[in-house]
């Protein structure tokens, strides 16, 4: 049972199986020289007639004792070894792995999670890998060892005696049989098993990040229940799987002694025939397990890596899915005007989120989009900044196809705030480092000082202020800011503000507005926003609806047109009038 697209995967790996088998080998050697040389020595005392005295003063003892003594310290050697390269396996297998895992990711970019799970991916990457690292490091040597080390003792014994031998010989593939006639019903179960367990961490992630909302609405309770019940049948497939591994491992038990039994009955008979002498018999009975206890462990090792083979298999279904394509080219170095032309995109072949949509962000302009939830806003940032791809018609930066366009070059050049811009465990600096490596004291500090931050940090620990996971420490408006302050930082031509206001207090909502329209200044800006008072400044305002521009013009344009704008805006004004009035 070897994939070899696996065995070519983590082919440094190999070498290190070279070195387990090998120091395997010597160990088996050093063992039959052992034996042979106890066997010798009580063939001796028996044609001395138990004479134990005159054996003992004789050279044979002396040589044997020698023998057992340098037997024994290669034979330690030998396993220390055989562990250090099982070791030195598992190491490369982990890291090789996690490494074309998170590259894999990177690849797919945010939008690795339209096609697999967040927790399927953290369970492949620590659970699997480990069943895989273990594959490696006892599976694959053991497997070849297996088949070497009978080979070996087949060789040796035939001198000995052949009949003996042969049969033991005969009876090791029973073993094997016997691993093959459950390996087709355990891959059935253990892909059943691990269906179940990445279901129970999906389920688990989800009511875990919902945490607070289950408490809100008391349905903690109910998804506790549904917890219950998947951990329910959870159990129930892992006792099935325990159950075949207890059931496959006695056959094996069995027919492994069962073989080992045969060997020295042969032997016995042999002997009692007169074909074969005393010290003969005895170096069979000896050995005899030998042929048997390398597959035997196999066998054990046998449920594990069926375990990884499965996982391996979703790994690869993993590393196989489709990447969005790459382009190659530089960006434009001068002209930054955006168009999108007859663009269409859809999440799901029966749902189109953009129609035929066409739009102009010259550069060096404010352009904003609105409307309501849903109708495609967010998703044209997710094309721009190429999250999303697979898009018809065309989308144009500086004339050149937005396809053709390698990632990195327009991660460069267009920068994205999002409303939930992620803020990373450690400290303020380096966060703000992500944007520009090499970025002085003092521009981390100004940049920090527009957003209105630096006081408070300066009350902490200034730039080494420490943060925790998603900035917890910090509120909704300084998480922002702070997440805006990398944003200039970056400093590219292009910045993409999507909903970056939402959800924040209204001084925190009016500052990092005040900063985007300082920014339009000198920069491109596309701003995306549910909240009309903040696109009134902008030099074009794009009105969409289910995926299409349903009206187009400045703030002023669009009032005189006293269509669907004007009455979303004089609806949101009059309710934020009511509020403050509330207030008041």
């Amino acid at each position: 049972m070897i994939k070899t697209r696996l065995v070519r995967l983590l082919s440094h790996a190999k070498k290190y199986i070279v070195y387990n088998i090998l120091w395997q080998w010597a160990a088996l050697l050093a063992q039959i020289l052992a034996v042979f040389s106890i066997a010798g020595f009580l063939g001796t005392l028996a044609d001395n007639r138990g004479d134990l005295v005159q054996t003992l003063g004789s050279l044979d003892a002396g040589r044997t004792v020698l023998i057992l003594l340098l037997a024994a310290a290669i034979r330690f050697l030998c396993e220390r070894m055989a562990a250090r390269a099982s070791y030195g396996a598992s190491v490369d297998v982990k890291r090789i792995l996690r490494k074309k895992i998170y590259e894999k990711l990177l690849k797919l970019g945010a939008s690795y999670k339209e096609k697999t799970s967040t927790s399927e991916v953290v369970q492949l990457s620590t659970e699997g890998v480990e069943q895989l690292e273990v594959y490696f490091g006892k599976y694959l040597p053991q497997l070849f060892y297996s088949l070497l080390a009978p080979l070996t003792l087949f060789v040796i014994l035939s001198f000995v005696d052949l009949k003996a031998s042969l049969v033991l010989l005969l009876c090791v593939p029973l073993i094997p049989v016997s691993i093959v006639a459950v390996q087709k019903f355990a891959k059935k179960l253990l892909s059943r098993y691990w269906g179940i367990y990445t279901g129970l961490g999906d389920s688990f992630l989800e009511n875990l990040q919902g945490l607070t909302t289950l408490k809100i609405y008391q349905a903690d309770e109910q998804k506790a229940e549904e917890m219950d019940r998947e951990a329910q049948e959870f159990r129930r497939i892992t006792m099935k799987v325990l159950t075949m591994q207890l059931n496959s491992t006695s056959v094996m038990d069995i027919v492994a002694y069962g073989g080992a039994a045969v060997g020295m009955i042969v032997a016995v008979s042999e002997f009692l025939s007169g074909s074969l002498d005393f010290s003969g018999t005895l170096t069979i009975i000896l050995l005899a397990s030998e042929f048997f206890i390398p597959l035997r462990l196999l066998g054990s090792f046998f449920h594990i890596a069926m375990n990884g083979m499965t996982a391996s298999d979703k790994i690869f279904r993993l590393l196989d899915l489709e990447e969005p394509k790459d382009g190659e080219e530089p960006m434009p170095r001068e002209n930054f005007d955006i168009e999108l032309w007859k663009v269409g995109f859809s999440y799901e072949k029966d749902r189109e989120i953009l129609k035929d949509l066409c739009l102009a962000i010259p550069q060096g302009s404010f352009v904003s989009l609105v409307g309501e939830s849903g109708c495609g806003k967010s998703t044209i940032a997710g094309l721009l900044t190429g999250k999303l791809g697979n898009y018809q018609g065309e989308i144009l930066i500086g004339g050149k196809g937005l396809s053709r366009i390698s990632e990195k070059e327009l991660m460069e050049h267009v920068t994205l705030v999002r409303h939930n811009s992620y803020i990373f465990k450690g400290t303020v600096e380096e966060n703000l480092r992500m944007a520009k490596s090499q970025a002085s004291e003092e521009e981390m500090r100004k940049v920090l000082s527009r957003v209105n931050l630096l006081g408070f940090l300066d009350t902490q620990e200034g730039l080494k202020t420490r943060l925790s996971e998603q900035g917890a420490n910090l509120s909704g408006g300084q998480r922002q800011r702070l997440a805006l302050a990398r944003a200039l930082l970056h400093d590219t031509p292009v910045y993409i503000f999507d909903e970056a206001t939402s959800n924040i207090d209204a001084e925190s909502e009016d500052l990092i507005m005040e900063v985007i329209r300082e920014l339009a200044r000198t920069r491109t800006v596309l701003l995306i926003s549910h909240r009309l008072s903040n696109v009134v400044a902008s030099d074009r305002i794009y009105l969409l609806d289910q995926g299409k521009i349903l009206e187009q013009g400045t703030h002023q344009e669009l009032m005189e047109k006293q269509g669907v704008y004007r009455k979303l805006y004089e609806t949101q004004k009059n309710l934020e009038m009511y509020g403050k009035e509330a207030k008041a």
